[in-house]
Formats: structure tokens, C-alpha cells, sequence
């Protein structure tokens, strides 16, 4: 922050953060710049542009001075305030989760629009739309696709996994949060195992939709990961080895049995894994009408392919 003699006020912190950010190519600056003065002040973003003019007080230009250096050594912003959106809910994020990106909305997106143009779920009242769903969320994270999926399906039961008890502990916090507590089932082990060995989601054919934001970063791949994600959130959600497919792969050959007929497999996967992936899903007996839709920047990131 540069000396000055005049009074900092929130109008002047928000351009310089702005330009700062800008200047050393982190994404979204000016998003990232109303997160971190928004949190040093305590207060919503909305209310920064109500009060511009608002002096800041020694003690939040320290903290903001600080925090900004940490952002400009590629600490992520959701870290030093912890939270990020996700579908319009908030969600604790730290350095045991995975920040929730916008990529991801796309499951949630994809499985709302098929509840609702399901003709069993069009035939009970719109306030019931998600009753007798049952939905498997497989590598959690921050729980923030169990949480969005739940909240919109009111009546819909979500058993989520993860094998680190870390993510399980952010994830239980945020399901606390968001008072879903009664429908939303946290289970800790590796990959589906968990699901499987459900009383309930392990029979065959029980579930309406498994999904799941599984690492999926090729080995060729990881040095190109930006500082922010490759040196601050947790490795073992991001790599998935050589091909990329070392947790899709199970996911498309073992998933398949647990779905319903009709339900549907939807996982997020790397762009560049988009041809092997589809074909795994096409080799499946058990699934059909497999395809790769485009998340919000125009790239191919989710699997969903049908139970037979």
C-alpha cells in the first residue's frame, strides 16, 4: 500500500487492490479485491459501493497491507477470507478443501434440470421435487455439491464421501451451516467403497444420481497448474496420475450397478481426458446415451452417461 497522507477510503483501497491484482495476472481481481476488504471490514460486498467513501482505520489498512501481500504470493484469496460461493450458498473453505469453482456448478446444474424433467418428480408438488431421490456425492471436498444438490431438492437424501477425514470435517461444517444436517450423510473411505458398502445405497440399482469432482489432473498437466492451485490446495484432490483417470476410471467401471435404471452418472473430468473418458463410458454395458457437456468457460468437463 503506498504512503500517502490523505485518508485511505474504500473507493481508493478497491482501485489500488485492483491494479495490484491486475498487474500481477491474478484472476479476477477485482472480485478478489471486494472479497478481501469486504472481510477486513466485515461487512457484505454490496455494502463497499454503498459507503465508497468510507475512511479505513489504521488497524484494517495492517490487515489489508498483509493480506494483500499473501495474495500477491499466490495464496488464494478464499483461503484468507475463508469462504467462496457456490450456487449461490456460501461455503468455509480452507487449505484441507478444494476451492469450489464455477466449473463445478455445471453437476448441479445438469442433475436439477433432469429432476425436474423427470416424470415422477413432475408428477408431486414443485415443494417435493427432490422426495424419493436418493444421490451418491463421491470425493466431496467442502461438501459444496451435496449441500447445493440437497437445498434444491428438497426431499432428497445425499450420502457424501471422501477418504480425508480433513474434507470431511469442512464439509460437515458447511452441511451444519446450511441446516442440512437431517438429509445430508457424510461417510469417510476411498473412492465409491463407502457407497457401496451403504445399507442402502450398496444394493443394486438404489441410486438416482452418482456424482463426483474426483482429482483428475494428468501428470503432464501439473506443471502448468497455476501457483495459487498447485502450491496452496490439497494435492491429493488435484492429481490423478499418468492419464489423468486414475478415479474416473473406477468411478465409470463401478458406478454404473449402483444407479437406478434412468439415473444418471455425471463426473467432472479434465478437457483434455474428454475422448478417453467418453469412450470408457460408451465400452460400459450398463450405460447409454454418454456425452461430455461444456462447463461456463466453453471447455469439456462432465461426463453423464444414463443407466440402462
Amino acid at each position: 500500500m503506498p504512503q500517502r497522507t490523505q485518508t485511505w477510503t474504500t473507493r481508493d483501497l478497491l482501485v489500488w487492490m485492483n491494479e495490484s491484482f491486475t498487474k500481477h495476472d491474478l484472476d479476477s481481481p477485482r472480485r478478489m479485491a471486494e472479497m478481501l476488504l469486504a472481510h477486513v471490514i466485515g461487512v457484505d460486498r454490496l455494502r463497499l459501493y454503498m459507503d465508497p467513501e468510507r475512511p479505513a482505520s489504521p488497524i484494517e489498512r495492517s490487515q489489508l497491507r498483509d493480506l494483500v501481500k499473501r495474495a500477491l504470493d499466490h495464496e488464494p484469496i478464499q483461503y484468507l477470507v475463508g469462504e467462496e460461493s457456490f450456487f449461490g450458498m456460501r461455503f468455509h473453505v480452507d487449505p484441507r478443501v478444494l476451492i469450489p469453482r464455477p466449473s463445478t456448478q455445471t453437476i448441479v446444474e445438469e442433475v436439477l434440470q433432469h429432476a425436474r424433467n423427470n416424470p415422477e418428480a413432475n408428477a408431486l408438488r414443485a415443494s417435493d421435487a427432490g422426495a424419493g431421490i436418493l444421490i451418491a456425492d463421491v470425493c466431496t471436498g467442502s461438501g459444496c455439491i451435496a449441500a447445493a444438490l440437497a437445498k434444491h431438492l428438497p426431499g432428497a437424501r445425499v450420502i457424501a464421501s471422501d477418504l480425508s477425514a480433513d474434507a470431511l470435517a469442512c464439509a460437515k461444517e458447511n452441511i451444519d451451516h446450511h441446516k442440512l444436517n437431517d438429509r445430508v450423510e457424510l461417510l469417510r473411505g476411498d473412492l465409491l467403497a463407502p457407497i457401496e458398502n451403504h445399507p442402502i445405497a450398496g444394493n443394486d440399482r438404489s441410486l438416482s444420481y452418482l456424482v463426483s469432482n474426483p482429482p483428475y489432473i494428468p501428470d503432464h498437466e501439473w506443471e502448468a497448474v497455476e501457483p495459487n492451485v498447485k502450491d496452496h490446495e490439497p494435492t491429493n484432490a488435484l492429481r490423478a496420475g499418468v492419464d489423468g483417470l486414475e478415479f474416473v476410471r473406477p468411478l465409470i467401471e463401478r458406478g454404473p450397478r449402483l444407479l437406478k435404471p434412468g439415473g444418471l452418472l455425471l463426473i467432472e473430468i479434465a478437457s483434455c481426458t474428454a475422448p478417453e473418458v467418453l469412450e470408457l463410458a460408451r465400452a460400459h454395458e450398463k450405460l447409454t446415451s454418454e456425452r461430455i457437456v461444456k462447463d461456463s468457460d466453453g471447455l469439456d468437463r462432465v461426463l453423464i452417461a444414463k443407466r440402462v
